[in-house]
């Protein structure tokens, strides 16, 4: 990716989480807590940066991430609305990708996992964010698993 500037959400409260996540390498924001402070526990979260399929510009995003052996994995859940979020369509069309995981960046290369890898690999984004469940009760469409496989 040769642009260094990432452009962060519009929504003030991820701005927010990525502002701090950025500032601190990780040390706030690493653990998510839910919007309202609520999730005790905390989710592990990574900023994921696409390039965006239209514009070109990279676009950066705080997610929610598991493991999979060396592999890290999201869920394109958009909180179960009915369409798919952006950056999951980015990365359809530009697949390689930058992950900030606390205060290591490295790239990775994005693939969304196959109906039986979903399978295996849903319990494991639940236990993380069990909203995950109630998010795919609530829309039609069938929420993607993405690996990211350090490059």
């Amino acid at each position: 990716m040769t642009e260094t500037t990432p452009s962060d959400s519009p929504m003030d409260w991820i701005a927010d989480h990525t502002r701090r996540y950025l500032d601190s390498d990780g040390t706030d924001g690493h653990l998510w807590h839910g919007i309202d402070g609520s999730f005790t526990q905390g989710a592990p979260t990574l900023l994921l940066t696409t390039r965006g399929r239209r514009s070109g510009k990279l676009r950066r995003t705080p997610l929610i991430y598991g493991r999979d052996g060396n592999d890290y994995i999201i869920v394109a859940s958009k909180a179960g609305f009915p369409e798919h979020p952006l950056w999951y369509l980015n990365l359809l069309t530009h697949p390689e990708v930058e992950l900030q995981v606390g205060a290591e960046r490295f790239p990775a290369k994005a693939r969304v996992a196959e109906p039986a890898e979903k399978a295996r690999l849903w319990p494991t984004m639940t236990a993380l964010w069990p909203d995950y469940d109630a998010y795919q009760s609530s829309t039609d469409r069938d929420i993607p698993i993405v690996l990211l496989e350090r490059i």
